[in-house]
């Protein structure tokens, strides 16, 4: 049975009990939503000040909204655009400290200041990205991502 336990040591070690609690949640199920839709409210309920935690998946030659924690969303993104479809097409992680300064933004959440985007490769197949908005410029730092991103690679070997 999963257990929360709570956060008090660094973020590095806050982040690898996170990613316990991830495995813990995911080794023995199957099914592909119901991880993605656990994966999102555990880090809503990991992270502070964010108010937007979820996913797109590709479908055809766009992002769809997937499972999610926060406020009704941007349904359908082109690759290419805004900070997911950038993360998307690059198959790469976007950080950006100020949504208003990235060229194209999509502002689903008129109250979102920065952004973490991080692509779903699954043997080398994008699958779709983990997008985490912040109503805070420069929410989320080199440690953040490195955490994140390594999430996300449990995350993708259970998929």
């Amino acid at each position: 049975m999963f257990n929360v336990q709570s956060y008090s040591g660094t973020k590095e070690k806050d982040y690898e009990l996170v990613i316990k609690q991830l495995k813990a949640l995911i080794e023995d199920e199957p099914n592909r939503i119901a991880n993605l839709s656990n994966a999102a409210a555990l880090l809503t309920q990991f992270l502070d000040r964010v108010n937007w935690v979820g996913f797109y998946l590709m479908d055809g030659k766009e992002l769809v909204l997937g499972p999610f924690q926060g406020l009704p969303a941007c349904v359908r993104i082109p690759l290419g655009k805004g900070v997911c479809g950038t993360s998307a097409t690059k198959e790469a992680t976007v950080r950006v400290e100020d949504v208003h300064q990235f060229p194209g933004h999509i502002a689903c959440d008129a109250a979102s200041q920065s952004e973490i985007v991080i692509p779903l490769l699954v043997n080398g197949e994008l699958l779709g990205v983990l997008d985490i908005d912040s109503p805070e410029k420069n929410r989320f730092d080199e440690k953040d991502q490195e955490m994140l991103e390594k999430f996300v690679k449990t995350l993708v070997e259970h998929l």
